[in-house]
């Protein structure tokens, strides 16, 4: 989950845990507790069982905290009262630049990719998750 003030970009894997896509948009409150809600019942909207839910942990490039990092961290907390599958907080720096790489291949149009940002850079997070597991 890529968590920010505005939008909450959600993405997932398939079912062997291999394969991250982008899944959804939602419109973020910028109240940990209320995104914790909003999450939540999305994921409990899914039909497969939960592993785990990662969240992108912002960082700058040099590993200090961004002005979203206590935000993310307090969704964080939120949610595993709210959830029975462990929180995980992932490293997402450079993630939406990826993903806007990757869509900017696809779709020429810039709002059209704007769109699709977070939920995509929510997957490149994924991914990286992912492929961590399996190393």
């Amino acid at each position: 989950m890529d968590v920010g003030l505005r939008r909450i970009g959600l993405a997932r894997s398939d079912a062997t845990a291999v394969l991250a896509s982008p899944w959804r948009t939602l419109a973020a409150t910028g109240r940990p507790e209320t995104d914790a809600d909003l999450i939540a019942a999305a994921v409990a909207s899914l039909d497969d069982p939960l592993q785990a839910i990662v969240l992108g942990h912002p960082r700058k490039l040099d590993g200090s905290a961004t002005h979203l990092t206590a935000h993310v961290e307090a969704v964080a907390a939120a949610l595993r009262a709210r959830v029975g599958v462990p929180v995980v907080l992932q490293d997402e720096r450079l993630t939406s630049r990826e993903a806007e790489m990757r869509l900017a291949e696809r779709e020429r149009s810039w709002r059209k990719r704007k769109d699709k940002l977070d939920a995509a850079a929510a997957a490149v997070m994924l991914q990286d998750y992912l492929d961590a597991l399996s190393d």
